[in-house]
């Protein structure tokens, strides 16, 4: 575990782990199912993380698309490596969509749509429904 895991709310908003890499629902969703792809390394480079990392990439994204596509139902997803705030070398996953997605009495409307993701319009879930939000998205890695 690292700050930036600790920052996106591990070991609560886990949905998915590999050997080199952990899925969090992110605490903000900007769209249904916006996801942190972390590494598990105090690595703060992208190319400092071990080849075995890098390899496994296939796995988790495989994974992440799948899960995201029963979920949400995307047009696009957006892997957003940005690293500014939280050093650790991590991933912003964003389903794309045009027009809204309703879950559990919440909607959750992709602002940016079809141009770039707009990450400070997001549906913050209170506790229980981020609680409630992880469930659901780890149903759908099973």
């Amino acid at each position: 575990m690292n700050a930036t895991w600790e920052k996106f709310g591990w070991p609560q908003t886990a949905v998915a782990e590999f050997p080199h890499w952990v899925v969090l629902a992110r605490p903000a969703q900007p769209t249904l199912g916006s996801l942190v792809l972390a590494a598990r390394s105090e690595a703060t480079a992208f190319g400092d993380l071990p080849a075995e990392a890098h390899a496994e990439l296939k796995a988790a994204t495989t994974a992440i698309e799948r899960a995201l596509g029963l979920a949400v139902g995307y047009a696009r997803l957006n892997y957003l490596m940005l690293m500014m705030v939280d050093p650790h070398v991590h991933f912003h996953v964003i389903p794309r969509y045009e027009g809204t997605r309703e879950w559990n009495g919440r909607t959750f409307t992709d602002h940016g749509w079809p141009k770039v993701p707009d990450l400070g319009q997001a549906v913050t879930p209170d506790d229980a429904d981020l609680e409630a939000l992880v469930a659901w998205l780890k149903g759908h890695f099973a």
